[in-house]
């Protein structure tokens, strides 16, 4: 994105988030975002096509970084340990947001149409993440219920150590932690071994086959709590 593109994108996206906060969501209009930006009215539609997508500027542009790394990964390498890669830059990019995201925090907990989108937004995530490991195991036996169980706990690994983080006003180690989370789900699901500096404080558990999706993500929970 050029610069100027970028720079308009964010001044509109800092102001909606401080009227948001000042204001309310409901009380704020698109024109008093456009004007606290220095722009028109149409500049801001020319960017979002809505008042709810103003905070969430880099949505897409992240589901296009996650589309490249399954398109680029090494076929030899693990499907799995290839979505945890994809899923980490995906919260790299939260981090890299500062403030921006602890503010988006505060505001997707005051106001329910903020909720609602975020919600949305993670789901593409999974989605996505579940499109790609049924492309690489689909045809297996259970690869399509594998996959869907898989693509569920690294996105909810995800969404755990960025809600904490964001929790604590954007305090703590959250990358040692998702690195934490994401070679235990691979230890877990039994897809990928630990690789190289991954072989120290690994966990490892065992489960049968056909244990509910939901205790697979408790389990998942509370080792992050450990």
């Amino acid at each position: 994105m050029p610069d100027r593109r970028r720079r308009v994108r964010e001044a509109l996206t800092a102001a909606a988030i401080d009227l948001f906060l000042t204001k309310g969501y409901e009380e704020t209009t698109v024109d008093e975002i456009a004007a606290a930006a220095r722009v028109g009215r149409r500049t801001f539609f020319r960017y979002f096509p809505s008042k709810e997508d103003v905070i969430f500027p880099d949505h897409e542009a992240r589901l296009v970084r996650v589309a490249e790394v399954f398109a680029t990964a090494p076929q030899d390498e693990s499907p799995l340990a290839v979505a945890c890669r994809a899923v980490h830059g995906v919260l790299e990019a939260y981090l890299a947001e500062g403030v921006i995201a602890v503010q988006r925090y505060r505001l997707t907990r005051d106001f329910p149409q903020l909720r609602a989108r975020e919600i949305a937004s993670a789901h593409s995530y999974h989605i996505a993440v579940t499109r790609y490991l049924v492309d690489r195991v689909g045809d297996e036996p259970d690869g399509a219920l594998w996959a869907e169980v898989a693509a569920s706990a690294v996105v909810s690994a995800h969404n755990h150590v960025l809600r904490q983080y964001l929790k604590a006003g954007g305090k703590g180690d959250v990358l040692a932690k998702a690195d934490r989370a994401f070679r235990y789900i691979r230890e877990t699901l039994g897809v990928t071994a630990a690789r190289g500096d991954d072989v120290d404080d690994v966990v490892v558990a065992v489960m049968r086959r056909g244990m509910p999706l939901a205790n697979v993500m408790s389990r998942i929970e509370d080792a992050l709590e450990r």
